[in-house]
């Protein structure tokens, strides 16, 4: 349910303004647009796949919960382990700080920007049904955006390792709807064979 169209449409445009700044470009359905752009509209999609009628913070943080994330480069960190939680830990921070200057500037209240940024710092993840609404919607993201190249540059251990990482995060509702996604056989096999295990 959305309080205020007017308001939500402004900071969905303000949103998607950043993403089309991403230097990163890919195709998607034989057009080539940046990949925030493409990423955030893949979790307008899933979102209204999983709960058309979500709430409005949960419909935001989805518009922008990678916002400009090109902007602080992994290796601008050390590329080890606590490197990597460095790095991830830095952007929920930046991604909190920048969406919420953005949700302030069109209107939003104080307590629905804590909220967003909440969601963004990915807080309270099995506990918080939003939380975890946006985390499956990253999750499908992230299945079908990126596992085919995964499967294609790792070795099977691997590739089961991710799989089993990323259904831990997902809710039932979440691995229903990645069962249901048209991959390929080759990435089906390789999810098939996860859960087995």
């Amino acid at each position: 349910m959305i309080d205020n169209a007017q308001r939500f449409e402004s900071a969905a445009a303000r949103f998607d303004t950043a993403h089309r700044d991403d230097p990163t470009q890919r195709t998607f359905d034989g057009q080539e647009y940046p990949l925030a752009l493409i990423y955030h509209r893949r979790t307008a999609h899933w979102l209204a796949q999983l709960e058309a009628d979500a709430p409005e913070v949960v419909q935001l943080a989805c518009r922008c919960q990678h916002i400009c994330r090109w902007k602080v480069p992994r290796g601008d960190y050390p590329m080890d382990r606590a490197g990597y939680y460095r790095w991830r830990t830095g952007l929920y921070e930046f991604h909190a700080a920048t969406a919420g200057t953005i949700l302030a500037e069109v209107g939003y209240d104080a307590a629905i920007v804590a909220e967003v940024q909440n969601l963004l710092r990915k807080k309270d993840l099995k506990s918080n049904p939003r939380m975890q609404l946006v985390e499956d919607v990253a999750c499908l993201v992230f299945l079908e955006l990126d596992f085919a190249q995964i499967v294609h540059d790792y070795d099977e251990a691997k590739v089961v390792d991710i799989v089993r990482k990323t259904w831990r995060k997902m809710s039932p509702q979440g691995h229903a709807a990645a069962l249901a996604m048209p991959l390929a056989a080759t990435e089906r096999a390789s999810i098939e064979k996860a859960l087995a295990g």
